[in-house]
C-alpha cells in the first residue's frame, strides 16, 4: 500500500517553541522526553553547501557544541543530540539540503547531498540505468545518516553489503581558524585514510556535505522465500551467506521456522516488474496499531505468553501468505519467484512517502499516534560466534519455549551479512548480524513479560560472544566495552583531534560510545531500560517480583527474573 492520500507523515525530528529556538529533539521512533531529554538553543536549515559553512562558523565562533540531524531521524540512541542536551547546543539538519543527484554514466558514479532520501537516490541512479549494489533495507534515511552509522544490508559478496564501502569521495564541512573563517571544506578521496574515518563517523568529525557513490550497471534481483524448520539453522547460515548474494533469514524460535530469503541477481532482460513493500514499512491504519499495542500491553499485564504465542503464529502466517511484502507488480503477489529491478528491491519504507490529509495511516511507531512502541537490539558476530551464539538461544528456548514469542509478534531474528570494512568504525572483519525487535513498555519503571530472557540473550550476545553493536541502535548497555572490539578505533580517534580539535561535534553520547559505556547509571530500575546490568533487586523492580538473578545457561548474565514469591514477601512486610 503506497501513502498518497489518507497518509500522515512522520514528524519532524525537531520542534522549536520560537521560530528556530529554544527547541528539542526527538527520534522518530519515540520523543526521547523525560526518558533521554535533548534540547538545543537553536536549529539551522541549510540548503547549500555555503548555508552549512556559516552554520559551523557560528557553532565554532561561539564554541557551541553541534550535531546534525536528517529530516525523520530515524537513529535510536541519542547521537544527534548537541553536547549534554541542556539546551546549549545547536542543530543542523539536512531537512532542505537534498536537492543534488548527479549521476556520471562515464565515470559510473553518483554524487549526492548529504540530505538526499536513500529512496530518492536509488531511484535517481536507475533512471540513468544504474544501480547501487549496497543499501540498508529502510529507505526513510538520509545519506548523511546512513553513512555516519554504519547502516547496511545483506551481504558478504564484493565489497558487501554496506554502502560506506561504496564511497569514492566525501566533502565535509569542519571547523577551521578564524583566519579561514572560522568553517572549510574538506575532501576526501580513496586511498587518503582520512576517508576510512569519515565514511562512518558517528556525526562527530564534522557536517558531510556531499558524497560520491560507486554505481554499477542497471540490474534485476530474483527472490524467493522459502520455509524450513530450524532442526539446522546454526549449521545453514554461512553456507546460505555464500550461495546468495543478497540473501537474509528470519528465524522464529517459538514456531521453529526459518525463512530463508533466496536472493541473487538476475539479468535486466529477465521477466518481472516486482516490488519490494515490506509490510513492517508500510503505512498501517492507525486503528490497526494502536489495537495491536493494546492487546499486546493487555497480555503483558496478564503475563500471557500462551496468548503472545497464539497471536505471533497468525502474525507470521500472514506474513508469508502475503511474502512479507513482496510483490510481482505494484499491486499482488502472485507466486514465487519475484523479480524487479534492483531501486524496486532492495529498499522499501512506503509509509514516509506521504503527505499530510487525513489521519488515517502512518508507519506504525509513530509514537503520536501509541502504536508499536519497541526496543531494538543489533549484535554483529564475527562469523565464527555465531554458531554458538544461535545455540545458546535454542537452549534457552527449549528450557521457556513461550518466553520467544515476543519477538514473533515483530520480525523474528533477522540475520544478515556484511563484507569486512575498510572504516576505522566499520566491521573489523566478515560478519553476521542479528537484528530483534520486542515489547517495550509505555513507563521506564515497568518490567517487561519475560524480561530475564530477554536479557539473557542481550548479554550472551554482547558479553559472551563479543558481539559489536549496531552504532545507531541498541540499549546502553550494548555499548559496554564496545570500543576494545574496534582494533583502529586509535586512528578513529586521531581523526576526531584532527577536524574537530575542540570536540564540538562530541557529545555527552558519543564520548560514551567511544569510550566503552564506562560511565553507567546504577539507580533503582536501570536494568529495566538497558541503562545498566543489574546488581542489586532494586535494579530491577522487586515490588512487582522482578529481583537481579543469575541467567539460566549464561551464569555471568545478571538478568530482572520475575519471581511470584517475591510480591508476597513484599506485601507482608
Amino acid at each position: 500500500m503506497l501513502c498518497k492520500y489518507s497518509c500522515v507523515p512522520p514528524a519532524p525530528p525537531v520542534i522549536c517553541k520560537t521560530g528556530n529556538s529554544s527547541c528539542t529533539v526527538n527520534s522518530a521512533y519515540e520523543p526521547w522526553g523525560d526518558r533521554i531529554p535533548c534540547n538545543a538553543s537553536t536549529v539551522f536549515y541549510p540548503s547549500s553547501e555555503d548555508d552549512i559553512l556559516r552554520a559551523v562558523a557560528y557553532g565554532n565562533k561561539n564554541k557551541l557544541k553541534m550535531k546534525v540531524v536528517s529530516g525523520f531521524s530515524h537513529t535510536i540512541p541519542k547521537l544527534v543530540c548537541p553536547g549534554s542536551g541542556d539546551g546549549t547546543g545547536i542543530v543542523i539538519s539536512t531537512r532542505n539540503y537534498n536537492k543534488e543527484i548527479a549521476v556520471d554514466r562515464a565515470s559510473m558514479t553518483v554524487t549526492a547531498d548529504s540530505g538526499v532520501g536513500l529512496g530518492e537516490l536509488v531511484d535517481a541512479v536507475a533512471a540513468s540505468g544504474l544501480a547501487l549494489v549496497a543499501a540498508p533495507y529502510w529507505e526513510g534515511i538520509s545519506l548523511g545518516g546512513l553513512l555516519s552509522t554504519g547502516s547496511h544490508g545483506s551481504s558478504l559478496w564484493g565489497r558487501g553489503g554496506a554502502l560506506h564501502e561504496y564511497v569514492v569521495s566525501l566533502r565535509l564541512v569542519v571547523p577551521a581558524s578564524p583566519r579561514e573563517g572560522y568553517a572549510k571544506v574538506v575532501t576526501l578521496r580513496e586511498g587518503d585514510p582520512d576517508l576510512s574515518a569519515a565514511k562512518v563517523s558517528l556525526g562527530v568529525l564534522g557536517v558531510i556535505s556531499k558524497v560520491t557513490l560507486r554505481a554499477e550497471p542497471q540490474f534485476k534481483r530474483n527472490v524467493t522465500n522459502a520455509v524450513k524448520t530450524d532442526d539446522d539453522v546454526e549449521e545453514q547460515v554461512l553456507p546460505f551467506a555464500t550461495a546468495h548474494e543478497f540473501g537474509d533469514l528470519t528465524w522464529y524460535p517459538y514456531q521453529r521456522r526459518v525463512v530463508y530469503k533466496m536472493d541473487g541477481r538476475a539479468p535486466v532482460a529477465a521477466e518481472g516488474n516486482g516490488v519490494n513493500d515490506f509490510i513492517g514499512f508500510r503505512s498501517t491504519p492507525i486503528l490497526v496499531t494502536t489495537a495491536l499495542r493494546s492487546t499486546e500491553k493487555m497480555l503483558e499485564k496478564s503475563k500471557n505468553s500462551a496468548g503472545k504465542c497464539k497471536e505471533a503464529k497468525l502474525i507470521v502466517d500472514s506474513k508469508l501468505a502475503l511474502a512479507n511484502g513482496l510483490k510481482n507488480n505494484d499491486f499482488l503477489f502472485t507466486k514465487y519467484p519475484v523479480v524487479g529491478f534492483q531501486n524496486k528491491m532492495q529498499t522499501s519504507g512506503s509509509c514516509y512517502k506521504s503527505s499530510p490529509a487525513d489521519l488515517v495511516d502512518a508507519c506504525p511507531w509513530d509514537p503520536r499516534f501509541k502504536g508499536l512502541f519497541f526496543y531494538e537490539t543489533t549484535a554483529i558476530f564475527s562469523l565464527s560466534k555465531i554458531k554458538a551464539f544461535i545455540s545458546d538461544v535454542k537452549k534457552l528456548r527449549d528450557m521457556e519455549p513461550q518466553a520467544l514469542c515476543g519477538i514473533e509478534l515483530y520480525n523474528g531474528f533477522l540475520i544478515r551479512f556484511i563484507r569486512r570494512s575498510t572504516a576505522y568504525l566499520g566491521q573489523p572483519g566478515d560478519s553476521v548480524v542479528i537484528d530483534f525487535n520486542y515489547y517495550r513498555a509505555d513507563s521506564a519503571s515497568t518490567p517487561r513479560l519475560n524480561e530475564d530472557v530477554w536479557e539473557e540473550i542481550e548479554q550472551i550476545a554482547f558479553f559472551k560472544h563479543g558481539a559489536r553493536p549496531h552504532w545507531a541502535k541498541n540499549r546502553n548497555l550494548a555499548f559496554l566495552g564496545a570500543n576494545a572490539k574496534y582494533p583502529n578505533l586509535s586512528k578513529f580517534l586521531q581523526a576526531m583531534k584532527k577536524y574537530d580539535p575542540d570536540g564540538l561535534f562530541s557529545s555527552e553520547w558519543s564520548d560514551e560510545m567511544l569510550r566503552g559505556m564506562k560511565k553507567v547509571e546504577k539507580g533503582d530500575g536501570c536494568a529495566l531500560e538497558g541503562l545498566c546490568i543489574c546488581e542489586e533487586d532494586r535494579h530491577c523492580a522487586p515490588k512487582e517480583g522482578y529481583l537481579c538473578r543469575p541467567g539460566k545457561i549464561y551464569s555471568d548474565a545478571r538478568v530482572c527474573r520475575y519471581q511470584e514469591a517475591a510480591i508476597a514477601s513484599t506485601l507482608s512486610q
